[in-house]
């Protein structure tokens, strides 16, 4: 109803704005970037693809965790799984596609920071700890397989745009604690002297966490030198992030049953160490030239430590020792069998990635035969290396399932050291015309060249060593037609490729499964991912009365299909972690995205409702490695079919909020986030119950004291709804004698209540 409503009020808008000439109007019009690199904006209306936008204001009033969080409940087409149950290591899913730090996840968002790309070398994961959102200024989800924005946009990007002297002077400080011991510490401080401009922010995290064992904290800093000419620009970005994350994720369904908070084997412990120098710029080269550049370093160092479960069985003649699966005998780093009583391993990892990269844009909005026009050509470089060892060692589970540590019997056979290096060229351009006050017309291209060389340092597997070479001109086209502020229709095409990560190109032969992260061996290679998207839809944004409000609308449809889709497929492991990527045919995800948003009472009140329908399945049939299936035959094999939907992806979400402050000093918010439930990993031929549908309810407030001080309060989960937002197939038996159903999930967080209290100088 508000949808017909904003549609039929377009000639009573125009006409009030015409009648009031002497009254300042709303202004509609709101920009958004086009590229990772500033100065290509143009108005969201002329962008053949959706587009959702949030600044630092509301990312504050929503006292939120993290960024992830936010998204989550508020954007359409968001949701996320907590596979580690760790607030700072979430699977952020858009539209079927996710950026997840875990490996084995199919990614398909590429996120920037400042024009820096922030997907990992290695498998072109997310490492959310490491983004400093309390930073941000503005940040942009762009719809669709945008082959602007480079390698892996298969289902959208997220370009993050962090405060600078200019932007947000001041000094900052926000404090809050409450539950699961948690404590959550930022500051931040800016000023400019007219020609140059200094930004820092820091924040400190720590909590002891919900589940048992499972604390983690962050340290972030993050900070930006800027200057200020007549006709250039530069800003310096400087940042580091030290994080200690525990995320034990899911856990049986029947120890779930006997106890929410259990973790099924502990620890489990990711620590992330990362330095980045970036430069990003611009120089006027004439009246309607730009000239844009953006250059950076970026090393994370990430120490792992799992304990789990053994695949080892006590030897069938000697009872006394372990054997593997082949009937012979573990040996240990000395040649010695390893003895029965080590029940447990302990997977360590260590991964060094570094990247550097540049980029140089032209940028011309010259007038083409008269009408507004916006062309943009690019040159991004872009080189990756990683180093990788690994090693398990032999360790014992208590009582509580915790590993043992330092036995300092290591296995050999299962240890690891591999150097890789990706280095990505690419050459884009996107030009935009206005054919007519109201058609306006965008065509795109991106040509990529991708090689990624992979070397064993250990010489124990020789046959790793290998070069790979991915190349692919990616074109998009599109159009938008404005008949108002009110009312907008656009429509496009695109396509964008995923080349396989390193780590994908070291575990793809199902003959040499290998457990992630800590064990690889030689493989067949594996065909890039190539999207081809469409979408089309309505939006507009309608001035409320004569005061500052607004009404935002969108609906629109969406179908992107995946050729040569990756997919991990598990052999084995307590919770499925052994197993290859193979390349499995073609995938598609497709649905109805719709949203409203305003403000009324003179911005009293600020209001959004979302809902998102999707259908994600496999448009091949092909048969699927899941050994801890229950219908699997001996091999392990299960039959998947073409329409078999795609395992953790809700059908249907629903997100609703509000915020309105019931006086100058006090306001009040809440929201309400509600999914369908989902298939779990593993069962992509869907043989299993789905885990059951949710909402969730959550519950805010804030006392402003003065103008530089206020008080705010923030319930999540109001009605302690016990529910999961993950699943996968495992072998609980190996730890629990007498469970037999395979289902581990990751259980969501119970009610949980801070309080804290800003402060602005």
């Amino acid at each position: 109803m508000l949808l017909v409503l904003a549609a039929l009020r377009v000639e009573a808008a125009d006409a009030q704005q015409r009648a009031d000439e002497d009254v300042d109007a709303l202004d509609l019009v709101r920009v958004v970037g086009v590229t990772p690199l500033t100065g290509t904006e143009l108005p969201a209306a002329k962008l053949p693809y959706d587009v959702q936008s949030i600044d630092d204001a509301a990312f504050s009033r929503a006292q939120v965790t993290s960024l992830t969080d936010y998204l989550d409940r508020h954007l359409a087409g968001v949701s996320s799984n907590a596979a580690q149950n760790s607030p700072l290591q979430p699977d952020l899913q858009f539209r079927g596609y996710t950026a997840t730090p875990l490996l084995g996840g199919s990614e398909g968002l590429s996120v920037y920071l400042d024009g820096v790309r922030v997907n990992e070398v290695f498998g072109d994961t997310v490492n959310w700890d490491l983004v400093p959102d309390a930073a941000m200024e503005r940040m942009s989800l762009l719809a669709g397989a945008n082959p602007i924005f480079g390698l892996n946009t298969l289902g959208g990007a997220i370009s993050i745009r962090t405060k600078s002297g200019f932007s947000d002077p001041g000094t900052r400080v926000s404090l809050h604690g409450g539950s699961f011991g948690r404590s959550d510490a930022t500051f931040e401080t800016a000023g400019n002297t007219g020609a140059w401009g200094w930004y820092l922010m820091g924040r400190r995290f720590d909590e002891d966490g919900w589940r048992d064992a499972s604390p983690s904290n962050a340290k972030n800093v993050y900070g930006t030198l800027s200057w200020r000419g007549d006709a250039a620009t530069f800003d310096l970005h400087l940042g580091h992030g030290d994080t200690d994350l525990t995320g034990n994720g899911p856990a049986p369904v029947q120890q779930l049953a006997g106890r929410w908070p259990a973790v099924f084997t502990a620890p489990d412990e990711t620590a992330n160490r990362m330095n980045l120098a970036s430069g990003e710029g611009s120089v006027d080269v004439s009246e309607h030239a730009k000239l844009s550049f953006t250059l950076f370093h970026r090393t994370v160092t990430t120490h792992s430590y799992n304990g789990d479960g053994s695949d080892f069985d006590e030897c069938d003649d000697d009872d006394a020792i372990l054997c593997d699966d082949d009937g012979e005998p573990v040996l240990d780093q000395h040649g010695v069998p390893l003895p029965a009583m080590f029940d447990a391993i302990n997977n360590i990892s260590r991964r060094r990635q570094r990247s550097s990269g540049a980029t140089m844009q032209f940028t011309i909005d010259a007038p083409l035969a008269g009408r507004e026009n916006q062309l943009v050509v690019g040159l991004d470089a872009n080189d990756g290396r990683l180093r990788f060892d690994s090693a398990v060692e032999a360790a014992v589970l208590d009582a509580d399932r915790h590993t043992s540590a330092d036995s300092g019997l290591f296995i050999p056979a299962d240890a690891l050291s591999v150097r890789s290096r990706t280095r990505s060229l690419g050459l884009y351009a996107t030009d935009t015309l206005s054919v007519t006050e109201r058609l306006a017309l965008t065509l795109s291209a991106r040509g990529n060249h991708t090689r990624t060389t992979i070397a064993d340092l250990g010489g124990e597997n020789p046959d790793l060593d290998g070069r790979h070479a991915f190349s692919r001109i990616n074109p998009a086209a599109g159009f938008t037609w404005r008949w108002s502020d009110a009312l907008n229709a656009y429509a496009g095409y695109s396509e964008s490729t995923r080349a396989p990560t390193p780590v994908e190109l070291t575990c793809a032969d199902e003959d040499a499964p290998c457990k992630l992260p800590n064990q690889f061996l030689s493989d067949p290679p594996l065909q890039q991912v190539v999207a081809k998207g469409w979408e089309a839809g309505l939006r507009g944004a309608v001035a409320q009365g004569r005061g500052d409000d607004r009404l935002d609308w969108r609906i629109g449809l969406f179908r992107t299909t995946n050729t040569d889709d990756i997919l991990f497929q598990a052999t084995g492991g307590a919770q499925s972690n052994e197993g290859f990527f193979a390349n499995v045919g073609d995938t598609r995800r497709q649905g109805v995205q719709a949203g409203v948003s305003g403000t009324s009472f003179g911005r009293r009140l600020a209001w959004y409702a979302n809902a998102t329908w999707l259908d994600a399945t496999y448009r091949s049939a092909f048969v699927e490695n899941s050994a801890n299936h229950p219908d699997a035959d001996d091999d392990g094999l299960i039959a998947v079919r073409r329409g078999d939907r795609i395992p953790g992806l809700p059908r249907a979400g629903v997100k609703l909020g509000a915020d309105f402050a019931l006086t100058p000093a006090w306001s009040l918010g809440g929201d309400v986030v509600a999914n369908t439930g989902q298939y779990v990993r593993g069962d992509e031929a869907n043989r299993l119950p789905r885990t059951g549908g949710w909402t969730v309810v959550n519950l805010r407030a804030e006392w402003n004291l003065n103008a530089h001080a206020s008080v705010f309060a923030r319930v999540d989960n109001v009605f302690d709804r016990r529910y999961v937002t993950f699943g996968t197939l495992g072998d609980p038996g190996e730890v629990f004698a007498g469970f037999d159903d395979p289902r581990f999930l990751g259980p969501a967080a119970p009610r949980g209540a801070w309080v804290g209290l800003r402060l602005s100088l």
